[in-house]
């Protein structure tokens, strides 16, 4: 062991304070991705059908609609922290941890964007029943 105080060995090698945030974050995400998505699987299987009609009908509904963009929100965010966290640990050059870190954000808000539009103009009457 090195000579010096007890606090300069350690120096710099404590908490970033950055990992609580992380780890809250995933668990509210979890736990509303679990709720939402039991609503969503429970709706489906109380449709009468499930034909193109029926389930377009169905989106169309504001109170269908709301939660599954907060169901796609939470889904994505959820996949965007997980995937950090993957990158973070098994990628090791500081410039591909960047790299990955923004095509995975890309990819998150992209896709979500995608979605979110999609149930919007499903629920909007932008497409034909």
């Amino acid at each position: 062991m090195g000579s010096g105080t007890g606090i300069g060995r350690v120096r710099g090698l404590g908490s970033a304070k950055h990992g609580s945030l992380h780890w809250w974050r995933q668990r509210v995400t979890a736990v509303g991705n679990l709720l939402l998505a039991t609503w969503f699987v429970v709706s489906l299987f109380r449709l009468p059908a499930l034909d193109y009609a029926t389930v377009i009908g169905w989106i169309g509904s504001p109170l269908v609609a709301v939660p599954l963009v907060l169901l796609t929100i939470s889904v994505f965010y959820h996949l965007r922290l997980g995937l950090q966290v993957v990158v973070e640990d098994y990628v090791h050059e500081e410039a591909g941890k960047v790299f990955f870190i923004l095509l995975l954000n890309f990819y998150a808000i992209a896709a979500a964007a995608l979605a979110i539009f999609s149930i919007l103009k499903i629920a909007f009457g932008g497409v034909p029943a």
